[in-house]
């Protein structure tokens, strides 16, 4: 059990890597932070449509699965109005800063949220068998680093501290073995409940993506943005 929390860690920490990399390369230009904003939320799309969603309904059958995505959306729209606002100056360049920053907490908390399922993916594939496990660790390992940059850009561009940006992604990404050492003690209890916690994580992903990462990155560069939604969409599509 060790290894395999050791290696369900690791692909957490990915997330942090994704950070330090916007972090090594400085804060980016509108064009790569609206790729980066469109790239995130084509990858959210993938994964959640085409791997959270089928794996939750196999598990738990179409209502339950249901009602986590419901449950997972509502969740993310109250964390929307209690997130608070950056103070928001008279320019308009404190108004971009504001919004960045507020999105920047909502993306943290979405990933945080969502990789407690994707723990509970990896204790699932390990108690299958080990080389799933390690499958579904690799392919989480892979899109949590886009994801990490995807947290890091509105952050940084809303005025977050560098390491209090890496430190974030950490934490994020400690929730992966969370979920994994969850999974190893409730998976066989309930079917029902991985179900939930799979479509939840969906629910909470599509609604960052439609409400926060899309529009913002249209904001940004209508087309570049689009680009990189389906590039983030087709990314996913090959890791799931």
């Amino acid at each position: 059990m060790f290894n395999d929390l050791l290696i369900s860690t690791m692909a957490g920490l990915s997330t942090a890597i994704g950070a330090l990399l916007v972090i090594f390369w400085g804060e980016p230009s509108d064009k790569v932070a609206s790729t980066m904003l469109g790239f995130a939320a084509g990858i959210m799309i993938a994964i959640s449509t085409l791997e959270l969603i089928p794996e939750a309904v196999e598990l738990g059958g179409t209502v339950m699965a249901a009602v986590g995505f419901v449950l997972g959306a509502l969740l993310m729209l109250v964390l929307d109005f209690l997130v608070p606002h950056a103070h928001i100056g008279s320019g308009e360049q404190d108004v971009k800063k504001s919004e960045m920053k507020k999105m920047g907490y909502l993306i943290f908390f979405g990933i945080a949220l969502h990789n407690l399922p994707e723990g509970l993916a990896i204790g699932a594939g390990f108690e299958a068998q080990g080389t799933l496990g390690v499958s579904i660790a690799i392919a989480i390992a892979i899109h949590n680093i886009p994801e990490g940059m995807a947290t890091a850009v509105p952050l940084l561009k809303g005025g977050v501290k560098r390491g209090k940006v890496v430190l974030m992604t950490l934490f994020a990404g400690l929730m992966t073995p969370v979920g994994t050492a969850i999974g190893f003690l409730l998976f066989n209890i309930s079917a029902n409940f991985v179900s939930m916690a799979l479509s939840l994580a969906a629910g909470a992903m599509i609604y960052i993506a439609g409400d926060e990462l899309i529009p913002q990155s249209h904001k940004q560069h209508n087309h570049i943005g689009n680009l990189g939604l389906l590039a983030g969409f087709l990314v996913g599509m090959l890791i799931v």
